[in-house]
């Protein structure tokens, strides 16, 4: 079914690990997929070097005990650094669908008004743009 609906450019291939120590490099990554909420905020740090931030919605879809479907949306606020945040500014833009991988990372700071703030966000280290089937060929049905 994931196959049929999405037409992603290159798969993650982890399951095919054989090295044991492999998978110690595994213990803190996360997979998602879904939409832009807002288009990358790019900013320079130093000397040519890049971080972007964004955030990114998925949804998660049930049946509650009355039969009416509930959907579900998290947030997630995601960091990219260096190359892969120049690949963010120039690919992505507000409610596009993406597939990205990275580690969660958990920091505090303290606050303009002298109170901390702590704060969890991905660390991106991979992303694919992600194409649907079925709009794809919807468009050019009407573009023929």
């Amino acid at each position: 079914m994931f196959a049929a609906e999405f037409n992603i450019e290159r798969s993650f291939n982890y399951c095919k690990h054989t090295n044991p120590n492999t998978m110690r490099t595994l213990n803190n990554t996360v997979r998602l997929i879904g939409n832009l909420g807002f288009n990358p905020e790019v900013r320079g740090i130093g000397k040519d070097r890049k971080v972007a931030r964004m955030s990114v919605a998925t949804n998660e879809s049930y049946l509650n005990a009355a039969g009416e479907r509930i959907t579900n949306t998290q947030w997630h606020t995601v960091v990219a650094w260096g190359r892969i945040a120049e690949q963010v500014e120039r690919k992505l833009t507000k409610g596009t669908p993406v597939m990205l991988e990275g580690r969660l990372v958990h920091r505090s700071y303290d606050g303009k008004d002298g109170v901390k703030r702590h704060v969890t966000e991905i660390v991106l280290s991979d992303l694919k743009v992600i194409t649907y089937a079925k709009r794809d060929e919807q468009e050019a049905k009407v573009a023929a």
